[in-house]
């Protein structure tokens, strides 16, 4: 960009700040650039400020990484599937966001995902697919099933929340590329583990490690990690990993909605001061737009039962459609990304429900890990928990969602079908009990993941190494015992 920079430095450098990031969102790439560029050549920048403007930089980078196919490519390869492909369907599908797109400086450039997911969100263009689309691959607990029923018919006879639950060996690794950093270099690795957290996840046994010295955070730790370091070898890849048993309770609430007390916002507060710090706004990803505000009336209306409230606003963002999701780390807020593309994974989800939550003075806070089967199934997963007086804490998995194909499971209790809004099943790890938090030890350059920690984080002197210069892989075995005692 050519002519005076549009914005004073003496303004404040959070302004500095804010101005790159919303021309980066308005994909105005070139000119974030420049901007950028001014601002680091500023005398006496802070040191938090230079941070924030080269993590822009690196956002642009991250964007361009998940959003890397022209127009002429996504068509060429949606005609490949779709060989009758008309320019004005494909404007249409671009038009809804069905097919994600980012305009970078006028051009636009479609989401790595884009063409899947618009099978995922288009009948019609599913049906239409040469060869024909595969059933979606459901995890097992995303269909009603025998541990749902197991778990609510044990609530019921104990009176307990904590049931059915199973006890899990765990091997998670990092594995970074070869020659991603000079040979002899020392990489730092974060590795998720769980906290421990009574009645939902006790008895953790770290078994190994590779290698073998490594440090644990505290339990306090609300983003709780391995810290393992090693030097990289010329040539051949450099694994992390731990290994480790813990057991995991599945969560069943049953609370009368009739006995749910009317306190919310500042009434809950009042009578439980240390609910504030999960009510109320977060920005960047909890803030309450107008948008949100709008959106939260329409499903809202006049209700004024907290539970009901609750179970509305579950309803209504369980109704957005899944769909695979660009890193979070470029999405500058995340609940109004949510309600506005179209569709959203889990996390996405999660955020968007606390935020509607929050709004109508329910306390809501964030929950995330891994979920895995008895077999060879895993994957990386959000959830949450919400507050309702005087039941306390309950949990909600908005993306799993209301189990509406229960057959004749809802017909042996109909909780089945809305288990995951105040229910857990035990085939899940939390690694996290907050998002965006800082790690033990910490991280010294950019992570990653900006928000969760599933998959892990590694860095050398030399700066953090992103998704594109590591892997990991996660290896969960249900032992037999646990669950024949159950």
């Amino acid at each position: 960009m050519s002519g005076a920079i549009l914005f004073s430095w003496a303004a404040g450098a959070s302004e500095h700040v804010g101005e790159v990031t919303a021309r980066i969102d308005a994909g105005q790439f070139r000119a974030a650039e420049t901007r950028i560029d001014a601002a680091l050549r500023q005398p006496g920048l802070a040191p938090e400020t230079r941070h924030d403007l080269e993590f822009q930089r690196e956002r642009m980078r991250r964007i361009r990484l998940d959003f890397p196919m022209t127009e002429a490519q996504v068509k060429q390869r949606l005609r490949e599937r779709i060989p009758d492909l008309r320019d004005d369907e494909f404007a249409q599908w671009k038009a809804s966001n069905q097919l994600e797109h980012y305009d970078i400086d006028g051009e636009p450039f479609y989401f790595t995902r884009s063409v899947s997911n618009l099978f995922l969100l288009n009948p019609q263009a599913a049906a239409r697919r040469t060869p024909p689309v595969k059933p979606p691959a459901y995890g097992p607990m995303e269909r009603p099933n025998a541990y749902h029923l197991k778990a609510l018919r044990e609530a019921h006879a104990t009176g307990k929340h904590s049931v059915a639950p199973r006890r899990v060996r765990v091997t998670q690794s990092l594995i970074v590329n070869a020659d991603a950093v000079p040979a002899g270099e020392t990489l730092r690795a974060w590795i998720p583990l769980p906290r421990a957290l009574p009645g939902q996840q006790e008895g953790l046994r770290v078994l190994a490690s590779q290698p073998a010295a490594h440090r644990i955070a505290p339990e306090s730790t609300l983003q709780r990690t391995v810290y393992l370091e090693q030097p990289a070898k010329a040539g051949t890849p450099t694994k992390f990993s731990i290994s480790y048993e813990v057991t995991v309770f599945g969560q069943a609430y049953l609370p009368d909605p009739a006995k749910v007390e009317p306190l919310r916002g500042e009434a809950l507060v009042a009578k439980h001061p240390e609910l504030a710090a999960h009510l109320g706004e977060r920005p960047p990803h909890i803030v309450f737009s107008d948008d949100i505000r709008a959106f939260s009336r329409q499903v809202v209306g006049d209700e004024i039962n907290p539970y009901t409230i609750a179970r509305k606003l579950f309803e209504a963002v369980d109704r957005i459609p899944w769909a695979g999701a660009r890193e979070y780390s470029t999405i500058t807020n995340i609940s109004d990304y949510a309600l506005h593309a179209g569709h959203a994974d889990c996390g996405q989800q999660t955020l968007l429900l606390m935020t509607l939550l929050r709004l109508n003075g329910i306390p809501a806070r964030w929950q995330s890990g891994m979920v895995f089967s008895d077999g060879d199934y895993d994957n990386l997963h959000d959830w949450g928990w919400f507050y309702l007086a005087p039941y306390g804490w309950m949990p909600m998995d908005v993306t799993t969602g209301r189990l509406t194909d229960a057959g004749d499971i809802t017909g042996k209790d109909p909780g089945v079908e809305w288990f995951y809004f105040g229910g857990l099943d035990a085939y899940r790890l939390a690694f996290n009990d907050d998002y965006g938090t800082q790690f033990v030890p910490p991280k010294q350059h950019f992570r990653s993941e900006t928000v969760d920690s599933q998959r892990g984080e590694v860095e050398w002197k030399g700066g953090n190494l992103y998704f594109d210069q590591w892997d990991y892989t996660f290896e969960a075995h249900v032992l037999p015992e646990s669950k024949a005692s159950n």
